[in-house]
């Protein structure tokens, strides 16, 4: 962190005041501080191994507690937590020296990132102490603390900031965030209370691992790598897994999946490389099952005791994909080899419910598309009643896990249970999704009925983008899913929904004579052509999100043989605000149309 010039006198009554404190606090909870193996929770922050994170979560208190490890301390670190993993407007705790006396406080950065202290002080040191591993701080805060200018811990995804204090600080004042050489880390700070299932004495383990892969010297990587079970092996059912790290290599491998090839292909080509590689063979595309997703921070994901996810046997393929996202941010070359993966715990005695993984939320089409320049467009994909009704057994389905996945732009991911109208369940929310954090993560079970109807979605930003953004499968497109867990297995493997493509075809024809009457888009043309065509101002962005609201959706109810369910499309509306809504921007373009003589 840099140090700017600056008078720090105004603060030096409080500062002292706060030296006080921090030693009557040390003399209190020495020896009180949890001990290290009370701290369950563990992820390097830094991608050197220098600065390590444990935690422990207290649900009765409301509260976590964090170990910070410093390898090599100098004169102090700052650590926090910010909306989107910015260093301005972010909630921090510093511990600092002015190269005589040590302080510690809460504080937070402003807009430009400099640092003010809190007058609510919440961070409540434990214990600071050296050993021969290095530097050990110990404190904790509550999850919510009413500060503005504090982060309220919550489900999902939270974006961790730190850095180290090369040199002595005379003020707090005096440090800019936004001009140091800090980092950035993400993980999942609150973890389900769900007690472990014991695992059966009968388990076996099976790991898949790339061979050998030189790690690349760029800031990310996805690397693909095609593997394959024993021939002829029977159903088995997986009721664990947990990743295998290359020891060395814990900060550099972000994210793993493994998924199941399509069982319809007798082959899959051996593939070792790079996941966006132009020699990748075309059929890994078809090699989309779930069946194993780990991140930075998650500890090991146990099925319930009454079920087990199938794999092997006559309708299984046997073909298998790992693929590892490598965070290189230092751009380390050559000299790290990995063979990272993830480890699968698996019987052959069936337990009594088979599991499965559903896809909820929108189908990767481009009729769903974000407009450019929007800071929080929201795009919602619906498993209907008509589809649970029809496709899922008399005594509904129980999730007790769920993966939720968008693109670079999602910021934000939400699936709900709608029962008449009401909303009553939240299944899982991440309102700091970030498209480089993806894992699942084990739920409190909730009971899909017949005749419910789920919510999935999805936020968006795309401030930093010229033209509209479309569903699909490239990176560069948007998805919005939910990878749901559940049991007992069905045959409905995909609930999910899109616009119904005519009336978008009456959005473009409406746009296109409002902007330039005299221009001819042919029916031909791509629903991706037409997107890049219109020229986007906020009418254009209003009517869009209206239509989303209100027009009929085409209905996604497939079975794992991509055969629909019969379900026809549903022309129902969420709520009359919506048809409101939706008449509101249709009075408006009525009368911009009259008043260039065209036609609504």
């Amino acid at each position: 962190l840099q140090v700017s010039n600056g008078e720090h006198e105004v603060l030096s009554v409080y500062f002292t005041m706060l030296a006080l404190i921090v030693v009557i606090l040390v003399v209190s909870f020495h020896g009180a501080s949890p001990r290290e193996e009370d701290f369950p929770y563990h992820i390097l922050l830094d991608p050197e191994g220098k600065l390590e994170l444990s935690w422990n979560v207290s649900y009765p208190k409301q509260e976590v507690c964090f170990q910070l490890l410093v390898k090599e301390m100098h004169f102090g670190l700052v650590f926090g937590m910010s909306d989107r993993g910015d260093f301005e407007n972010a909630d921090l705790v510093v511990l600092w020296s002015d190269g005589y006396k040590s302080y510690f406080g809460d504080a937070w950065s402003d807009g430009y990132g400099h640092v003010q202290p809190d007058h609510q002080q919440d961070y409540q040191l434990l214990e600071a102490h050296k050993s021969s591993e290095g530097f050990y701080l110990t404190f904790k805060r509550p999850f919510n603390t009413c500060d503005v200018h504090d982060y309220q811990i919550e489900d999902g995804t939270v974006h961790l900031i730190y850095g180290i204090l090369a040199k002595p600080v005379k003020s707090l004042m005096m440090l800019n965030l936004s001009l140091s050489g800090t980092g950035i880390q993400r993980v999942q700070l609150l973890k389900p209370n769900i007690s472990i299932p014991k695992l059966p004495p009968n388990v076996m383990t099976m790991e898949v691992r790339s061979p050998s892969v030189t790690i690349p010297g760029q800031e990310t990587t996805y690397w693909c790598y095609i593997t394959e079970l024993p021939k002829n092996m029977p159903k088995h059912h997986i009721i664990m897994y947990e990743a295998a790290i290359t020891p060395g290599n814990e900060a550099l491998v972000h994210h793993m999946e493994v998924f199941q090839c399509a069982p319809q292909f007798d082959s899959i080509p051996n593939y070792n490389g790079p996941c966006d590689s132009k020699m990748k063979p075309q059929r890994l595309n078809y090699c989309r099952h779930v069946l194993a997703a780990w991140a930075m921070g998650a500890k090991a994901f146990y099925y319930p005791e009454e079920a087990g996810l199938a794999f092997g046997g006559p309708s299984s393929s046997r073909f298998l994909r790992l693929e590892v996202h490598y965070h290189n941010p230092l751009l380390i070359k050559g000299n790290r080899v990995d063979s990272s993966g993830i480890r699968l715990y698996y019987t052959s005695h069936l337990r009594k419910y088979d599991g499965g993984i559903m896809e909820l939320g929108l189908v990767y089409t481009p009729v769903m598309a974000i407009p450019p320049q929007e800071e929080n467009f929201e795009l919602t994909g619906y498993c209907t009643a008509k589809c649970t009704e029809t496709a899922l057994p008399q005594g509904g389905m129980h999730i007790f896990a769920s993966q939720l996945h968008t693109h670079l732009t999602g910021i934000a991911v939400r699936t709900v249970i709608v029962r008449e109208s009401q909303e009553v369940e939240i299944i899982n929310v991440d309102n700091h999704f970030s498209a480089h954090f993806q894992v699942g993560c084990m739920l409190i079970c909730s009971t899909i009925g017949l005749l419910n109807t789920i919510l999935t979605t999805c936020k968006y930003n795309t401030m930093d983008r010229e033209k509209a953004t479309v569903g699909g499968f490239g990176i560069m497109e948007e998805m919005c899913v939910n990878y749901v867990h559940y049991y007992p297995h069905t045959e409905l493997e995909l609930c999910k929904s899109a616009v119904d493509n005519g009336y978008l075809q009456k959005y473009f024809a409406f746009i296109n004579r409002l902007h330039d009457d005299e221009t001819c888009h042919c029916p031909r043309d791509s629903v991706t052509e037409q997107f890049a065509a219109i020229s986007w101002d906020s009418f254009s962005k209003q009517v869009l999100r209206a239509l989303y609201d209100t027009a009929p959706i085409s209905m996604h109810c497939n079975q794992s043989s991509a055969i629909r369910f019969p379900v026809s499309r549903d022309k129902t509306c969420a709520g009359s605000w919506w048809v409101q809504s939706f008449e509101s921007e249709c009075q408006v373009g009525l009368k911009l149309c009259q008043a260039r003589g065209l036609r609504w």
